[in-house]
């Protein structure tokens, strides 16, 4: 949960993975635990909508997308050295293909159908 928590805020360090791994943990270790994580913290309605519907809620992809390429920009403008932006550049590409590979699904438009 903690690496969840850096990975908000660090540009190297992915968020979701380890929130889904910590949410996945803590539903076989300690269900107080779990249920402190779906229902008292910030990533809460992510991870319920994410158990519920296999997907992210609408408008969170993008809020992501933004994030990440804001947060490499300044790590980009910020580093000087040659390999470590183009190694920022690979980690950047990577998470781009892995957020734009995850389902977006509304569950308005589910019922509807």
């Amino acid at each position: 949960m903690a690496l969840a928590c850096l990975g908000a805020v660090l540009p190297i360090l992915p968020t979701t993975p380890f929130l889904l791994l910590a949410a996945w943990c803590f539903a076989r270790s300690s269900p107080r635990f779990h249920d402190w994580l779906l229902y008292r913290s910030w990533f809460g309605p992510y991870l319920r909508h994410w158990q519920t519907y296999r997907g992210l809620p609408p408008g969170a992809k993008s809020k992501a997308i933004i994030m990440i390429i804001l947060t490499f920009s300044l790590s980009l403008w910020l580093v000087s050295l040659l390999w470590v932006r183009v190694l920022l550049l690979v980690i950047l590409l990577i998470l781009l293909i892995f957020m734009l590979r995850l389902p977006v699904i509304d569950p308005q438009q589910q019922k509807k159908q």
